[in-house]
């Protein structure tokens, strides 16, 4: 890695992009004419004082934490920073799914808990943040540095004197581990493992000694100096070569379509992305988690490209298409619904964040997705063919059905109300379940906030997520849809956004049960006990005044939850339940479900 350190002011960057080079393309270096960064009074030159102003400086301004014995000392330092709120969560999984939630809209976050207790409990959560590229860092608490090397037994482990279980575990997970047991390396071990998430947009973890973090080190005797990080570099032949290849290759297509993917998160490349579009003319869709990356406002956006559950007429014009070039997929046996979409390798443009293939090949390495779609459009002929194909097929939604008086609720009419919420003030959290079909159909405004976890999954994510996403984006008001499963895992952190004075709104989707497995395979399994669940967030308000619920099972008051939660309530947190029928599901679910578990029940290969 090639991190080049400069005086403070010549090292700010010209955009807000966390971790990114100045917008103007260069790199800060050292120059003389600038003052030495300020000195720290030795009784402040700590360890944990540097880490404290190392998060602040990349902008990280809540770290989520559990306390325990062996962080105790380095959670008063994190206290101590002006810079810097520490948000106490019920327990290390939701800790984590919070600094997820806040790296989304950040582009790092920040979590804290004591040594192997809390950091197996937080591993899930950081290995759903490595699966979707994000940068977390990671901070645990360690034991006694004069434990190390002994034969001792500590509390809080397996009861064998090796200590290194939680560090195998994380090795994984995180892109970079360091464990601080000494003082005179602790400088270069925290610089190196934050300056690395940054790089490579993923978590990392510290590990940090419970008895060092506030001792004087002369290391530490000045304020750290804010990182410029040198800026990956595309092969420049490579990349004019991979240019020209991909240029012939569609140029001589005759209805050619884009589709954006997950990892244009991770390469900074959605406005590159769009810049192509307007050139080329194309028609251009995103996989369902890239939902959010792309301005679905754009005037040839045609919806999302999920297979056999793709929104309407979308399937039919990229699979129709006689190439197509996709940016940053993942293809998984979610995405791929089972692995049936009907693509051919042939005819695809595969860009990665450094690598592109093109059809059976060539390929080229060491061009970056931002640097090759910008060359691209610069060399690709106007083609709005298969754009205009989409526009003469596509048939606006039908209507929904009127519901009767005080009918039973029906999902599709709550989403149907829950488009009606959406603006730039506002961001949408998706839990595994059901809500991810409902609402990749939610046509998002301009500035609207969307996130889901596909990749990894893992049910209860969203309500951590809610909580670091709000923290993040205070003026923002988001807008999650759980399913009742899903928070029966994690709802313990409603009471952390409670004392957040968080304003989120919560929709409780009440439908007995685990949807989605049902409709994968179903069980006894699937069916989970009822809770009172506006009971339970009243219980943990105790009073407080700061949230507001309701229980709705018809569309009037539905309508009438709405409009508290936007009006009279449009400063608390609300929480709503929904109580729908167990088997009313999306059309895309009941599909896209045949078709995983038709995958998933394929018969072992013949020996």
């Amino acid at each position: 890695m090639d991190t080049k350190i400069g005086p403070v002011d010549a090292c700010k960057p010209a955009s807000n992009d966390v971790g990114c080079p100045p917008a103007n393309g260069c790199v800060s270096t050292i120059q003389s004419a600038c003052p030495s960064p300020a000195t720290v009074a030795m009784g402040e030159a700590t360890l944990g004082h540097h880490l404290a102003r190392r998060l602040v400086e990349i902008g990280v301004e809540d770290v989520f934490a559990v306390p325990g014995d062996f962080n105790l000392t380095l959670l008063d330092h994190l206290i101590a920073e002006p810079g810097l709120r520490l948000v106490g969560c019920c327990n290390e999984l939701n800790a984590g799914y919070a600094a997820d939630g806040y790296a989304r809209a950040r582009g790092v976050g920040a979590c804290a808990v004591t040594f192997t207790v809390g950091g197996l409990s937080l591993l899930n959560a950081i290995a759903g943040a490595y699966s979707e590229n994000l940068p977390l860092i990671c901070i645990v608490g360690g034991p006694n540095s004069n434990d190390f090397g002994t034969n001792r037994i500590l509390h809080h482990t397996i009861g064998l004197p090796d200590f290194s279980q939680e560090l195998r575990c994380f090795q994984t997970v995180t892109c970079y581990q360091a464990v601080v047991n000494n003082l005179e390396d602790a400088h270069e071990q925290i610089d190196t493992a934050i300056s690395t998430a940054l790089k490579e947009s993923k978590p990392v973890y510290i590990s940090i000694s419970c008895n060092l973090a506030a001792i004087p080190h002369p290391t530490f005797s000045h304020e750290p100096v804010p990182f410029s990080l040198s800026p990956r570099l595309s092969n420049k032949m490579g990349l004019e070569a991979a240019v020209e290849a991909a240029a012939e290759f569609l140029n001589k297509a005759v209805k050619p379509v884009m589709v954006g993917g997950p990892k244009l998160r991770v390469s900074n490349a959605s406005d590159a992305f769009v810049k192509l579009a307007d050139a080329s003319g194309y028609p251009l869709a995103v996989m369902p988690s890239a939902k959010g990356l792309v301005p679905e406002h754009h005037p040839h956006f045609v919806g999302t490209y999920w297979g056999a559950v793709s929104t309407s007429f979308c399937a039919e014009i990229v699979e129709s298409a006689d190439a197509y070039l996709f940016a940053g997929p993942i293809f998984n046996d979610y995405s791929s619904v089972g692995y049936s979409l009907l693509l051919k390798k042939e005819k695809a443009i595969i860009v990665q964040p450094d690598r592109v293939v093109i059809g059976n090949g060539p390929a080229f390495g060491c061009v970056l997705m931002k640097d090759f779609l910008r060359a691209l459009a610069e060399r690709l002929r106007r083609n709005s063919t298969a754009y205009e194909n989409y526009h003469r097929i596509f048939v606006p939604e039908g209507h929904l059905l009127k519901c009767a008086p005080e009918e039973p609720l029906r999902v599709n009419v709550l989403f149907h109300h829950i488009q009606d919420m959406l603006s730039s003030e506002t961001a949408v959290i998706a839990e595994t379940g059901d809500s991810w079909f409902n609402c990749q159909k939610l046509k998002l405004p301009r500035g609207c906030g969307y996130e889901f976890q596909m990749q990894y999954g893992s049910i209860g994510w969203s309500v951590g997520a809610t909580l670091g996403y709000a923290q993040a984006v205070p003026e923002k008001r988001v807008i999650a849809c759980i399913g009742d499963g899903s928070f029966q895992v994690t709802a313990q952190d409603v009471s952390t956004m409670l004392r957040c004075g968080q304003k989120s709104i919560i929709f409780l989707i009440n439908n007995g049960g685990y949807t989605i497995e049902v409709e994968i395979h179903d069980g006894p399994y699937n069916v989970i006990k009822n809770w009172n669940y506006t009971g339970l967030v009243d219980a943990i308000d105790n009073g407080s005044g700061k949230s507001w619920t309701m229980k709705v099972r018809c569309e009037e008051e539905l309508v009438e939850a709405i409009q508290t939660a936007m009006g009279p309530k449009k400063d608390c947190l609300c929480f709503i339940e929904v109580i729908v029928h167990k088997d009313d599901t999306s059309k895309e679910l009941l599909e896209w479900g045949s078709r995983v578990s038709a995958a998933n029940s394929r018969s072992p290969n013949p020996q």
